[in-house]
Parts: C-alpha cells; structure tokens; sequence
C-alpha cells in the first residue's frame, strides 16, 4: 500500500526553479559591511553541492528501488536492485536531455513504473510509464495543468492522479501567490481525482469540480477510494478537511468523518472495513505530526489507537496482514519507527535514529514493500549528507554514493534536553566550526517554523542560513518548544491561544541550560528564524532586551492584520479558539505590534513579495515601526518569492546578509 502526497513533486519543483535560476532579475543590493569570510564561503558552497534526494520507492516486491535525485537543471529519476551487482538505471521519458522528472509510482506487480516528466514541454508535467527492465516510456497524458501523486489500482490496470486543470502554479501555499489585480476574488482551483488507463486512453476527471481533494487511497478492491478533502479554497481549507470516499467510476463523494483538528495519510485496511489516518493540531499542509486513529470505512465514531504516545506519528501503512499499523514518529528530535497493534494497541519501537529518515522529504517515514519486511529509506543528519538506504528494515545498505566527497562545514552537533514548568524539552546545539573551549563565543537562537514542527539533525540544504552561523564561528542553538512536535499530542497543543508565552519561556529556559554547559557569552546572544521562528525573532525583542541582535524572516507582526491578510487563516482557529472578529484581544495578546515600543534590539526583516502565508505586510509594519521608534532595522523584500525562496541568488543573498547583520551587531564586524 502506498500513501500518496503532492509535497514531493512541490519539492522537486522548487529544486529544479533554484537550479535553473542562477540570478534573478532583480536582486536586493549586497549586504554592507559584508567582508570575505572564507569559512562561511565553504559552508555556502556545501550547502549548494551535492545531490539532492526527494523521494525513495521500493518496488512492491522489496526487490528494486526508484528514487529522485537533482540533476544540473531539473530532476531525474534512477532504478536499482537493492541487491547490488548491477549499476543504476535511469528512468526517463526524455531522449538524454535533462528534465523535470518526478513522482514515481511502482506497479503492483514490480514490472512496472509510472512517473511524472516535463519532456514534451518544459513546465508542464505528464504522465508517463514505463518497464522496470528498461524501453521506452510511454505517455499517458496529455493535459495543461499540474499534475501530482501518481498511484496504481490494485490490480494494475488504472492509475490514480491528483489534477489541477489549468493550474498556473505548483500546488500548495509554500509557492509564491499569483498577483491579483482588478476585481479581487478568493483564489479557487479545484485539485481532483482523476483516473487514466494503464495502456492509455483519456484522462477521466472523477471527483466533483466543487471539492479540492489533498490525499487519497485505493481500496483493496479497487472500488473506491478514500480521500482527505475540503470544498473551496485548497490552500486554506486543508485545515477543515473531511474524510471522504467516492466509487472509482466517479461519483457523488461521501464524507465518512469531519474531524475536530487537522487530518493526513488515510490508508484503507486490508480487509477493506476500515480506514486508518493521523489527526493532530497541525499548522501546515506538508508537515504532518498526531495520533493514529481508525474509522469504520461505512462512516462512524473515530477511535484514537495512541492516545497518550510520547510521540508524533508523521505518517502510516498497513502490515503483518491488517493487524498491525507500521507508522514513522518524530519523537525527542529524532526519528522513528514503530509498529501499533490494532487490537490491542501495544506499540512496539522498531528503530531510534538521530538521522533523518524520509521517503518524501517532509516527515519520518519509509517506503514499504507489500511484506513489510523490506523498505526504502533516505538518510542524512547534520554530520551525514543524504543518500538513498534499502533492504530489511533496521538493516538497510546504501545504494547510492552521490555524496560521498561531501563533508560538513559547520561543527559538531549535539542533542540538549531541559526541563521547564512540567516539560521535557529538547534541541539541537550546533557548535562553532574548529571549536576552541578556551573562547567564548557568541550564539544565535534559531526558532524553527510551523509552530508543529520539529528540528532534527538533517543535512541542511539552501535555505538553511542558520546552519551557516556555525561556519562563521558561532554557537546555533536549535529549541523544540511546547508546540512542537515529538512528545506527544497534549504537548503539541500546550501553545493553543498563548504563543508567545510558554513557548518563549522554554526556549529562553533552554538558552539558560546551553548558557551552563558551553562557553558562550552571554552580551553576544542573537536571535532568528523564518515563519513561525520570524514571528518568534519578532516576539522575543519585543519582550526582552537579551538578544543583541535579531533577525526575522517572513514574520508575523500583528495577528489582528495578519488574519485579514494571509491566504490561509483557516489555521488559526484551532490555535486562537475563535476569528479574529470574534475574539480580538487574544490575537492582541500574542502580536509583537501590541509590545512594539519595548523592542530596542537591531533588527533585519527578510520577506517575498509573493508570500502567501506569511505576507509582506507584516514585515513591513514591524520594520516601520522599528523605524519609526529609532530602533535599528532593515527591511529586504526579494522579488516573486513565496514563503520558501526558490531562487538560488536569493537563498544565497539570505545567508551572506544574515551573516553580515550579526557579525556586525555581535561581533563588531563593520
């Protein structure tokens, strides 16, 4: 069984447009005062090298592994035996030329490998599949619009997609927004099921044009499928999404539970009577984290299989014949994975790792074969850059080497844990490249995004300007605050309608426990992050004058605006408790703006201009009045952005400029 998600399609479309774009047309200016630093030079080149892996597909078999890896100007697609002796194969539609190539799907029976590629027209993917053993790929689409998720009916002969006709932009609000002039109306693209024959034959639209659905599953049958899906807005509606199934042939859709919170990964039993998924409090689309639940799949009560786990399930299948759920966990900072009991719902820990595990890019997860014995795995941490791993469980082999000359440029990293107010808190200390414990050193707080998410040691990749801090001679201290994902489900909701609060306690009460261990100098404390970590750089110099320095990126300013302005505010009731017309003063209580006279630290405000989920005014409010109150600032707006960069001149333009503001305000560097 194969769970399906858009994100690594997304992930591969942003790859490929920072690949291809080597300078924007239009760049901020250089940062001033910006002097050559030969060590933060190397850690930037690192962060650009190597190869990228954003999805592992183990065939159905346990025999084989797919995977997607960058390429020069796009990505590309190889196929290997797990067992060795032989050299990668590449899969592709095209005749040489690199393109954008994505998505793999297996057959059921092994033979067989459905995969997305632009090699008709640049941009524009289709469907392709091809065999396993070599040939040439044959296509199946022929659409305009954009296309993800690719999975096989159970018994070969279809294949299910997710399509959004007409689609002027990649799905999801992590890419920039479309400029609306003229009459404003809310953005509505339906993203539908959608069924093409395996040996060809038109594509057939099958869910109605008024639902956008997110995820999906075959039945064991190949009947029906269920899906996660919500009506309007997709971007926004994510959060109030409904389980839903709908026949195959097409049809009306039947919604079978409407959850209290956010809802991912539904999987249908073996048996075909049930339906597992994972429900939470989620703050964004692609970063999934809660507890395992199942559904008669005629409709019914949901009933929690972990209620008081000690962990975030991130993603799930089915195995040992539908008795058990195998499911990867993010938990203590690190990765999982585990297998739950249905019946008796005894959970039984397979594997700790302090690497990253993926199949996709976002979440702990693997790629299973049907046994569940055998699984498809990428690998990395902070010491460790990714490569693709397969075989038994708990004892894979590397398949790949791509990465092999690459090493890191940073320094060492290492697991902190603290407690505060009945918490047991961890984070991730990065130490100073060539640490010597005769210095003190200055440190740079990084507040990761989301607020549920989690910092884990991972490779970092091109948007990790922190990382590069530790290049230049600087402690990075990483905290998992209440809010965060791994320690269970009541610690993730811990921040509900108090962000700012015990969050900004536990990551100040983590900062004390670094301060005790290592030498760091207490004057020289700065503080950053993107999202919810901007918000939290904006909070923290509102509420303390211990950060000497500061740098927020795509922030949130003042919540009250925010929720008029945002594309997404469909997530901030589920942390709010109520709109905010509804409820104002607890939007107040949390909005830096309502604390800005307090703020004195010099502070640097990064943004796009194409920012759906975190817009451009909010930063810009924060910096003016920063301004206006004679605090130190500056405000960068980067040109068609979204809330992640895609331009790899202004990923690199955010790493040298965050690096100059804090050697200029922590360490005197002019």
């Amino acid at each position: 069984m194969q769970m399906l998600s858009k994100y690594s399609a997304v992930l591969a479309f942003l790859w490929a447009l920072s690949l291809a774009v080597a300078q924007p047309a239009k760049s901020p200016s250089p940062a001033s005062g910006t002097k050559a630093r030969p060590a933060l030079d190397r850690a930037i080149q690192v962060l650009f090298s190597g190869r990228s892996y954003t999805q592992a597909a183990i065939s159905p078999d346990g025999n084989q592994v797919a995977w997607v890896e960058s390429a020069k100007t796009g990505t590309a697609i190889y196929a290997s035996s797990i067992h060795g002796g032989t050299q990668p194969r590449r899969i592709t539609a095209g005749s040489g030329a690199e393109h954008a190539e994505d998505s793999i799907a297996w057959s059921p029976d092994s033979k067989r490998i459905a995969f997305l590629s632009d090699a008709v027209a640049a941009g524009q993917a289709q469907l392709y599949v091809i065999n396993a053993g070599g040939g040439s790929a044959h296509r199946l689409t022929s659409v305009k619009g954009f296309l993800a998720s690719p999975g096989w009916s159970p018994d070969g002969k279809s294949i299910a997609l997710l399509f959004t006709e007409n689609a002027t932009r990649a799905a999801g609000p992590l890419v920039a927004e479309n400029v609306q002039t003229g009459v404003i109306q809310e953005a509505v693209t339906e993203q539908r099921l959608a069924v093409v024959d395996a040996s060809g034959g038109p594509l057939r639209q099958i869910s109605p044009v008024d639902m956008y659905v997110y995820e999906y599953d075959w039945s064991p049958d190949g009947r029906r499928f269920v899906t996660t899906a919500a009506h309007g807005n997709g971007d926004n509606n994510w959060y109030v999404a409904e389980i839903w199934t709908i026949d195959a042939g097409g049809g009306p859709m039947k919604s079978i539970y409407n959850p209290e919170l956010q809802i991912a990964n539904p999987a249908w039993s073996p048996d075909g009577k049930s339906i597992a998924f994972i429900s939470g409090l989620m703050s964004d689309e692609p970063a999934v984290g809660g507890d395992i639940y199942l559904i008669p799949a005629a409709g019914g009560e949901a009933r929690n299989l972990t209620p008081n786990m000690k962990a975030s399930a991130t993603w799930l299948t089915w195995t040992g014949g539908g008795s058990k759920i195998l499911f990867g966990e993010d938990v203590d900072g690190e990765s999982g994975l585990a297998t739950l009991d249905v019946a008796g719902g005894n959970i039984e820990t397979l594997l700790r790792s302090s690497e990253r595990l993926t199949a996709n890019g976002w979440g702990t997860m693997v790629s299973v074969s049907v046994d569940g014995k055998t699984a498809a795995v990428i690998r990395d941490s902070l010491e460790r850059p990714p490569e693709i791993w397969a075989g038994p469980i708990r004892n894979w082999k590397q398949i790949t080497s791509g990465n092999t000359a690459l090493k890191p440029a940073w320094g060492e990293a290492r697991s902190v844990h603290w407690t505060n107010e009945g918490f047991k808190l961890q984070g991730w200390l990065l130490y100073p490249l060539n640490f010597d414990p005769a210095r003190k050193y200055p440190m740079v707080v990084s507040v990761h995004g989301g607020p549920s998410s989690m910092v884990q040691s991972a490779w970092p990749s091109s948007h990790s300007f922190s990382v590069a801090l530790s290049a230049a001679g600087y402690f990075v201290f990483f905290p998992n605050p209440r809010g965060s994902y791994g320690q269970g489900e009541a610690f993730t909701r811990a921040n509900v309608k108090d962000f700012g609060y015990g969050d900004f306690r536990d990551i100040l009460t983590g900062m004390d426990q670094v301060l005790k261990d290592v030498p760091v100098d207490e004057h020289r404390l700065g503080v950053t992050g993107w999202s919810y970590g901007g918000y939290m750089t904006m909070w923290a110099v509102t509420q303390t004058n211990r950060f000497a320095a500061a740098v927020a990126g795509a922030g949130l300013a003042n919540y009250q605006s925010y929720y008029g302005e945002n594309q997404i505010d469909k997530w901030m009731i589920p942390f709010f408790g109520a709109s905010a017309y509804d409820d104002p003063a607890v939007y107040a209580k949390s909005s830096p703006i309502t604390f800005i006279k307090k703020a004195k630290t010099p502070t640097l405000v990064l943004v796009g201009d194409s920012d759906g989920e975190c817009p451009t005014p909010q930063s810009y409010e924060f910096w003016h009045a920063l301004k206006t109150l004679g605090t130190p600032t500056e405000l960068v707006v980067y040109e068609h952005e979204g809330h992640m960069f895609a331009k790899a001149a202004h990923q690199r333009d955010v790493i040298e400029r965050v690096a100059a503001w804090f050697d200029t305000h922590l360490r005197g560097v002019n």
